[in-house]
């Protein structure tokens, strides 16, 4: 009977935790040459500061429609710099690109080859800076939403 109960709470357990487990999908776009997240090994949780860079904007208008492209701040992490611009037309965000992020080191590359993509795919879903971080680059995803957030705060949106 004990092991019977036993038996139950377990396989309960265990589907409570794999139900509550969220996942991201792949992403199959590539990432520009050159990037890099700063994420190391363990520990990965100290909050990015903003630094004192200012960020750049510029805007169009056709048919109607505004395309404006800002970028946001630098922000300083542990592992170095990340910077997000983001392009905006009439309002939504139609494309992200990271200026800076860390690449000192193999592991920050194999890091961002997963990392950006999987930022940048939330980023254009959520039309926000509230979107989730990515697990293993838990230093970089803060600092490119910390990014993201300022560039969007300057455009208004």
């Amino acid at each position: 009977m004990k092991r019977a109960i036993l038996a139950i709470v377990g396989t309960a357990a265990g589907l409570v935790l794999l139900l509550s487990f969220k996942t991201h999908p792949a992403s199959s776009s590539g990432t520009a040459a050159g990037t890099g997240t700063g994420t190391g090994t363990g520990g990965d949780t100290a909050a990015p500061a903003p630094s004192a860079s200012s960020g750049t904007g510029s805007g169009s208008k056709s048919s109607g429609s505004t395309t404006r492209t800002v970028t946001g701040d630098t922000i300083d992490t542990r592992w170095g710099p990340v910077q997000v611009r983001v392009t905006l037309t009439s309002g939504k965000i139609t494309k992200v690109e990271t200026v800076q992020v860390p690449d000192g080191n193999p592991r920050d590359q194999e890091i961002n080859s997963f990392a950006v993509p999987q930022l940048k795919q939330e980023t254009l879903a959520a039309q926000s800076a509230q979107i989730d971080t990515v697990s293993g680059a838990t230093v970089t995803s803060d600092g490119y939403k910390n990014s993201l957030q300022s560039a969007l705060d300057k455009a208004g949106k």
